[in-house]
């Protein structure tokens, strides 16, 4: 397997040919990557910032997962939060935020395009299946300008295959009868570029009541190129979910049959409708100058029906929480390559959300009877939220083996919200939140990278209730800033491989620990996240290629200013474990033969702020993988899940729903064997 980018010719003609030469990058990529068309004349992020992975083709599309983030835990510092509830199934986070839903740091893009729901949890990624995906790309860290909300402690972006000529499809079948079809085809002739994509996937569920029917459908047609001045294109996409929930169980539940469901979850189910379209546009306006401009629609459905305890009194346990999100929005910038060693960027969005949101509480039965008529409305909301975001940035390469990076980004936010109970009220008046950033990177030789970042991001509430809008009573909130400095280098110890080295920090003021969803709101304080990334991949001889990583973390509770008795000081943030690791080895046995191994670890945590609950979440798993060429065309490989069929869980703290609050846990699947068929024409 090699390593390498392909980076957009227009896009690197903005880069001195000596700054190309000396490659001051500290980009680190798993696999081959072809970003062919990709957000050409604009800055790619590898070109502009400092801490930035690339996971590439080779090691996506054939890969066979459940969900489009499973395949996230491939890449350095990855934490998975697997809730395993049919179509809430987990999110991706990393530099110590947690995947919890409370606080979501982490911007997600397709295409470049915003891809998050309202509180800012990751549901659009399920639209990708593995064959779609060109590459993805995570950039940790503060000091990345192009997005405000969301990007509190990094973004993922999903590129997908953008033309090209080809037919690909991918048949498999599995453990508890999953089944997957995917079809890839691609079509480019005198300037016309098309790529269609249909995916469905099907599962009895590793646990009992975890059936799951999905699947998507994608189209992308492009027109010229910016060879010719310009190139315009419309991209579409639409996806259904179906699934059964088989719900969260105690620690007795889970002792007793780890692959049971509760007759309380009996009637738990989730609908799921998600929509992208969006119109891209790119100009070059002259030989140094090139425009780009995204227009885009988002919508999101979800009727979730939910049960989380068998408490028959008290605050009705058993929920139908339906959401109904439309967001419509703009990206532009403007690059210019002003001499031979400065590059300037300017940018701005816009985007518009109109939300609802609807939750119900049921009376007491077992199963859960959804039919019959809530006990209670506890919500029925409807929100709006606005965002207007701007940003300069400029690349100064004073002489080749130095980059330095300066920019700087401004947000504002408007909206209005009506609850059921008649009252209204304006969005949280954060005024005109700034953040500086700065990025330099040094090349000391070829192969060899020092770079630093400094940027701040920002937090705001979200959600259509209190304290995220001023409704009567509610007192005035300034956004949580986020302050992070990163140092760190970049080298090849043995020809051919790629390795890095950073330590981090992150300081929050005003943190805020919030969950729409269920009107949860804790107020943290200042927190403080810092820790250490390595990895590396090196290839051993011709046949053999391994990579490893390991991320030190820590999150803990500096500054609490309520009355003693309440205060956090000390404390570590939830769910957030203390290391995370990667490990994987791939062997080209011969031309044909293709052996495979990973594994990932991470360590346990707290699962509640005053850490007096213990600590649960550790987990160690390896999967295995082979794959044969028959023919240039024809391909079966055989792919092994958790090899040594260890148990594990995710496990959460249920301090609503209980008499007594107490974990609750969602299983892993054990041991899972997929035979796949891949076509490639």
């Amino acid at each position: 397997m090699k390593s390498h980018v392909l980076v957009a010719a227009v896009a690197a003609a903005l880069l001195t040919p000596d700054a190309r030469t000396l490659a001051a990058d500290a980009t680190q990529t798993l696999g081959k990557v072809d970003v062919h068309k990709h957000g050409e004349g604009q800055l790619t992020a590898h070109q502009v910032l400092t801490s930035v992975d690339v996971l590439g083709a080779d090691q996506i599309q054939g890969k066979q997962v459940q969900h489009s983030w499973e395949l996230l835990g491939q890449m350095p510092g990855i934490q998975l939060t697997e809730t395993r509830q049919g179509a809430e199934s987990g999110k991706v986070s990393f530099r110590a935020f947690n995947g919890e839903g409370y606080l979501n740091a982490i911007k997600t893009l397709i295409d470049g395009v915003p891809s998050n729901v309202n509180s800012g949890n990751q549901r659009f990624i399920d639209m990708l299946f593995p064959l779609e995906i060109s590459y993805i790309e995570v950039v940790r860290g503060t000091n990345d300008p192009r997005y405000g909300l969301h990007n509190i402690g990094g973004n993922i972006n999903f590129g997908t295959r953008q033309g090209g000529n080809y037919t690909d499809a991918r048949l498999a079948y599995g453990s508890d009868n999953s089944r997957d079809a995917q079809l890839a085809v691609g079509r480019e002739r005198d300037g016309v570029a098309q790529n269609y994509f249909v995916g469905t996937q099907a599962s009895q569920g590793y646990r009992d009541h975890d059936a799951s029917k999905k699947y998507t459908l994608a189209g992308k047609w492009y027109y010229g190129s910016l060879e010719e001045g310009m190139r315009i294109g419309l991209t579409a996409r639409t996806y259904h979910h179906e699934a059964d929930e088989p719900g969260f169980m105690t620690a007795t539940e889970l002792a007793a049959d780890r692959r049971g469901s509760a007759r309380r979850n009996a009637n738990d189910g989730d609908e799921r409708d998600m929509r992208q379209a969006v119109v891209h546009l790119d100009l070059q306006l002259a030989d140094t100058l090139f425009a780009a401009a995204r227009l885009y629609y988002n919508r999101y459905q979800d009727d979730r029906r939910v049960t989380f305890s068998d408490l028959p009194t008290g605050n009705l346990p058993r929920q139908r929480r339906v959401w109904d999100e439309t967001q419509t929005g703009m990206l532009g910038t403007l690059t210019w390559q002003a001499s031979d060693t400065l590059v300037l960027e300017g940018g701005m969005n816009y985007e518009h959300q109109d939300n609802r949101y609807r939750r119900e509480r049921y009376a007491y039965a077992e199963p859960t009877d959804f039919t019959a008529s809530p006990a209670r409305i506890q919500n029925d909301d409807r929100h709006t939220f606005n965002n207007q975001g701007a940003y300069v940035q400029a690349i100064y390469q004073p002489y080749a083996a130095l980059k330095i990076v300066p920019a700087y980004r401004v947000d504002r936010f408007d909206g209005h919200t009506r609850l059921i109970d008649g009252r209204t009220g304006p969005l949280q008046r954060y005024g005109t939140i700034g953040q500086p950033k700065l990025s330099l990177v040094h090349a000391l030789g070829p192969t060899t990278n020092v770079y630093a970042n400094w940027g701040r991001t920002f937090q705001v509430l979200t959600g259509g209730t209190a304290p995220a809008y001023l409704t009567p009573g509610q007192a005035p909130m300034r956004p949580s800033t986020n302050s992070g400095v990163e140092l760190g280098m970049t080298f090849s110890p043995v020809a051919g491989s790629q390795a890095r080295i950073a330590v981090w920090q992150q300081d929050a003021e005003n943190e805020v620990s919030n969950m729409p969803a269920t009107g949860t709101t804790v107020v943290l304080g200042k927190t403080r996240r810092r820790g250490v990334d390595a990895q590396i991949s090196a290839p051993l001889g011709k046949a053999w290629t391994a990579w490893a990583s390991h991320a030190y973390q820590e999150a803990k509770i500096t500054r609490d200013d309520r009355d003693p008795a309440l205060s956090l000081v000390g404390r570590e943030v939830a769910a957030t474990p203390r290391h995370i690791s990667t490990i994987g080895l791939d062997y080209q046995a011969t031309d044909a033969l293709r052996l495979g191994l990973q594994g990932r670890a991470q360590g346990d945590y707290y699962l509640e702020e005053r850490n007096v609950a213990g600590k649960f979440g550790a987990f160690a798993v390896l999967d295995l993988s082979a794959s044969y060429q028959i023919s240039p065309a024809w391909g079966i490989d055989l792919q092994v899940r958790n090899a040594t069929g260890r148990r594990y869980a995710y496990a959460w703290y249920d301090s609503f729903f209980w008499e007594q609050a107490q974990p609750m846990f969602s299983p892993a699947a054990g041991r899972s064997v997929y035979l796949g068929v891949t076509l490639k024409h």
